[in-house]
């Protein structure tokens, strides 16, 4: 079986064809980055048009790099949310009439857990159960994984996402946008002891989140310090990049051994962060946890993973119908 994916959640459009395994026959991604870098962030309506723009061409690729004829495509997948209405509204209305022109069954995809399916795109998969940390721009959450269509909410940010914290002090500190890269560039060469900012969700016994303590902090060390050299920079970003990844690892093995899971994976753009990917493997060793992190390229948003989902979802007789329509949030 092989299934054609489409994925238009934020600012990327994307297409992809997966097989049987799953195994990944091509993936395409327009990125958005350099429309919106100007505005220090997504801008909703420009997201929209540029998918509008890109969504032909980027599905037209993933089938030809694919090598495959349309009928050899046995099932449409896309996301249906949460993200963008906008957005949304074009991948999964063109992934419709996609399908409906070819005769193909439509499946609709969850893009939060497309995000733990990119797990078993390349390398060793983690075995049911585990527990996963998804940690991007929109989201950041805690789920107990029991089966490819099982995940039980274990807690989630009460404020920012991780990833948008990473933003919002990236254009605090004029890094632009994105601020992850930029922000772990800078950390390696900074000192992360330097300002010992909160670690406010690590006071409490749950799994929820929060970063807007630690923001608030970083904006009142750049109020006070205002820092002109590039050095004090780096020591800002990297006690700030620190923080969020010491919460990030701690918030996941403390649920790991909540729920007796001896393995635990994260997944979302933010789990290319080098330093979160060092400090999870160092700790989780320590603890007699496997840790499960996909390849970088496989983080943030791209359509294997849905097409990947949507694999099960359509062996399983899982298929939407016209009437299906997008969601914006999750639950």
């Amino acid at each position: 079986m092989f299934v054609l994916g489409i994925e238009s959640s934020c600012d990327d459009t994307a297409a992809a064809v997966v097989g049987e395994g799953p195994r990944v026959l091509s993936s395409v991604v327009a990125s958005q980055v350099d429309t919106h870098r100007a505005y220090g962030g997504v801008v909703p309506e420009l997201a929209s048009r540029r998918h509008i723009e890109a969504v032909s061409f980027v599905v037209h690729e993933a089938l030809e790099r694919a090598g495959l004829r349309l009928a050899e495509i046995a099932a449409v997948a896309a996301t249906r949310g949460p993200g963008l209405v906008g957005s949304l509204l074009v991948g999964f209305s063109f992934a419709k009439g996609f399908a409906l022109a070819r005769g193909l069954p439509l499946v609709g995809v969850n893009h939060l857990e497309a995000h733990v399916h990119a797990l078993f795109l390349e390398g060793a998969p983690p075995a049911y159960p585990f527990v996963v940390l998804l940690a991007s721009g929109g989201h950041t959450a805690l789920y107990l994984v029991t089966s490819p269509y099982g995940m039980e909410l274990l807690g989630q940010t009460r404020d920012d996402a991780a990833g948008e914290a990473f933003d919002k002090v990236a254009k605090m500190l004029g890094l632009g946008y994105p601020g992850g890269p930029v922000i772990e560039r800078l950390a390696r060469s900074g000192d992360p002891r330097r300002h010992p900012f909160p670690r406010p969700a690590l006071e409490g016994a749950g799994f929820d989140f929060s970063f807007s303590g630690i923001k608030t902090a970083v904006v009142r060390r750049i109020a006070r310090e205002l820092p002109a050299a590039e050095e004090a920079v780096a020591d800002l970003a990297a006690s700030f990049q620190e923080a969020v990844v010491e919460v990030l690892v701690e918030k996941l093995l403390r649920a790991a051994e909540a729920t007796h899971c001896p393995r635990v994976a994260v997944v979302g753009g933010v789990a290319a962060n080098g330093r979160l990917r060092e400090r999870l493997a160092a700790e989780a060793e320590a603890r007699g946890v496997e840790a499960f992190l996909p390849p970088p390229r496989w983080c943030g948003d791209n359509a294997a993973m849905v097409a990947a989902a949507g694999l099960y979802l359509a062996r399983a007789g899982r298929f939407c119908g016209p009437e299906a329509d997008v969601f914006t949030r999750n639950g």
